[in-house]
């Protein structure tokens, strides 16, 4: 958690990610994307314009460290040009609180604010059960209704005990955020982007206001944008199939067993520990509320049609799978009336 201080900080973090930062309304957050100059995505972000002067950025925990240095080399460069923006670290917790609808009855008991009030992507600095100075961001990585909670970190394990003290509040571990957000047609950094996936291969092309794509002032503008206008080869799916489950790095094949992927046209130094391998699955498990398989990878574009039959091959045999629009599970984010 990093938040950017500073006149001069709205054109700092534009000048780093693809997503409308000046657009953002006090309070209100976005998911955008943290690319290279080749176009590749180094990270996926939540860029919040808080009530208080400053932006509040989220990083990937595995990404905590190279995002950093990035942020600060920035702010160094513009600094020595005479611009006002200064980083700060935050030493605070985060914690997860997910799941339609008894989060927002759980979380309102302990709550002086209406959460009725919060819709998706927004946040308020406030007291959560007794702990001051926690800032709630109405969002996560589930699907469903949810926040995350920045809480002071000397005070979480009070937090996450008051909060367990709820019969309707259990841990929940990576095997049900994986099965969530994979439901809900969610990335995982390092496995369905990385630094060799750009935001058109990956379906991303949302993140991206229509201001900043005209402006094409954000890292690999000219390559993101020229796939937009040419069509990637390459697209990031989803996949059904009964079966075996399927699981990453399992070849996705054509009918005729051919690989349905292409080559990549160039292979940076990674730092991800799980990069992305082209012409295989990079997300998949057996769907707890489908009660079949869901999968992610990527594919020729040509394969990429809803409906097309493909193979998977698990376990040296060759399975049906089928390209399903995404997301496999309906969303339930909050949208406040």
């Amino acid at each position: 958690q990093t938040l950017v201080y500073g006149r001069d900080r709205i054109r700092f973090m534009e000048s780093l990610v693809v997503g409308d930062i000046a657009e953002l309304k006090p309070g209100q957050g976005t998911l955008t994307l943290l690319t290279n100059e080749k176009g590749g995505i180094t990270d996926d972000l939540i860029v919040t314009n808080t009530s208080e002067d400053h932006l509040y950025v989220v990083s990937n925990a595995a990404c905590a460290d190279k995002d950093l240095a990035i942020l600060r080399d920035r702010a160094a460069q513009l600094q020595a040009t005479g611009s006002d923006v200064h980083l700060e670290v935050s030493d605070n917790a985060l914690l997860a609180l997910q799941g339609s609808p008894s989060m927002a009855r759980v979380l309102q008991t302990g709550l002086s604010d209406d959460l009725a009030k919060l819709s998706f992507m927004n946040s308020i600095t406030t007291t959560v059960f007794g702990v001051p100075g926690c800032r709630v961001t109405r969002c996560g990585y589930t699907g469903e209704d949810g926040v995350e909670i920045s809480v002071p970190a000397g005070r979480a394990v009070e937090l996450a005990e008051q909060l367990l003290g709820v019969p309707d509040v259990w841990l929940a571990g990576l095997a049900a955020r994986d099965s969530l957000r994979l439901e809900a047609g969610l990335c995982l950094y390092g496995n369905d982007i990385d630094e060799t996936i750009t935001p058109a291969e990956a379906g991303l092309m949302w993140t991206l206001g229509k201001r900043r794509r005209a402006a094409m002032d954000f890292p690999g503008a000219a390559v993101i944008m020229a796939q937009v206008k040419e069509k990637p080869k390459r697209r990031r799916v989803g996949l059904t199939s009964v079966g075996p489950a399927i699981r990453p790095h399992m070849a996705i094949l054509g009918p005729e067993g051919r690989p349905v992927a292409v080559a990549i046209a160039w292979a940076p130094p990674l730092t991800s520990p799980y990069p992305h391998i082209p012409g295989t699955v990079t997300s998949g498990c057996p769907s707890p509320c489908l009660g079949k398989n869901i999968a992610m990878g990527y594919v020729e574009a040509a394969h990429s049609r809803a409906g097309t039959e493909l193979t998977v091959e698990v376990r040296k045999k060759q399975h049906p799978a089928v390209i399903t629009k995404m997301p496999f599970v309906p969303t339930q984010y909050y949208m406040a009336k």
